[in-house]
C-alpha cells in the first residue's frame, strides 16, 4: 500500500502575494501613470510589507518588468495551430483582447514607459522585446519546420503588433476582428 501524499496546492501564498502585487502594479499605472509612485505605494495597496518587494523582485523596475512580462504571457501565449496563418490569427486576437480588456492600456504604457526610463528602464523594455521576440521566433520556426514561408520576427512586431498598440494608445478602439484579419493579410 503506498503512502499518499498530501495535496500540493498550485501556486500557495506566494503566488497570491505576487497576483496581490502585480494587480497594485497595474492599478497604479492606470491611475497615476508610470514613475508616479513608489514600492511602498505598491507595497501598502498589496497588503504586503516593503521588504517582501525588495526582497523577491529588488527594485521597482525589476517589478514593472516581471508585472508585463507575467501580463504578457500569461495573456497572449504562443499559439500552436498547426499552420502559420491560424497561429498568427489566433496569437493576434488574443494580443487585441488582452491590449483592450480592463488593465491593457496600462501593460502597454508600461512597456513604453520602461523604453525611456533610463539605463535600468532600456534594459528592461530591452528584456521585454527579448522576451517576446524569442517566444514569436519559435512561433516562425515551427512554420518553416512545416514547410512554411514565414515573415521574420520583427516584421510580426511591425505589421501586426505596433498597429494595435498605436491604436489602442491613441484611444483608436476597438480592434474589430476584420481589422485584426487585415493586418495578418498584409503580412502574409
Amino acid at each position: 500500500m503506498s503512502e499518499r501524499q498530501p495535496a500540493r496546492r498550485p501556486g500557495g501564498r506566494s503566488a497570491r502575494i505576487g497576483a496581490e502585487v502585480h494587480q497594485a502594479v497595474t492599478d497604479l499605472i492606470s491611475e497615476r501613470g508610470y514613475g508616479n509612485f513608489t514600492v511602498g505605494e505598491v507595497a501598502a495597496r498589496a497588503g504586503v510589507a516593503d521588504s517582501s518587494i525588495y526582497r523577491r523582485w529588488g527594485n521597482l523596475e525589476t517589478l514593472l518588468t516581471d508585472v508585463a512580462l507575467t501580463r504578457l504571457n500569461a495573456q497572449s501565449p504562443m499559439p500552436d495551430t498547426g499552420s502559420l496563418d491560424g497561429d498568427l490569427r489566433t496569437y493576434a486576437a488574443q494580443v487585441a483582447r488582452e491590449i483592450t480588456g480592463p488593465d491593457g492600456v496600462a501593460v502597454v504604457r508600461l512597456a513604453v514607459a520602461l523604453s525611456s526610463s533610463g539605463e535600468q528602464g532600456v534594459q528592461a523594455a530591452e528584456d521585454l522585446r527579448a522576451e517576446r521576440t524569442r517566444q514569436l521566433q519559435s512561433m516562425l520556426d515551427r512554420a518553416r519546420e512545416r514547410g512554411e514561408q514565414a515573415p521574420d520576427a520583427f516584421d510580426v512586431l511591425d505589421h501586426i503588433l505596433a498597429p494595435m498598440y498605436i491604436r489602442v494608445l491613441f484611444g483608436m478602439v476597438p480592434l474589430t476582428p476584420d481589422y485584426i484579419d487585415g493586418l495578418v493579410d498584409r503580412l502574409l
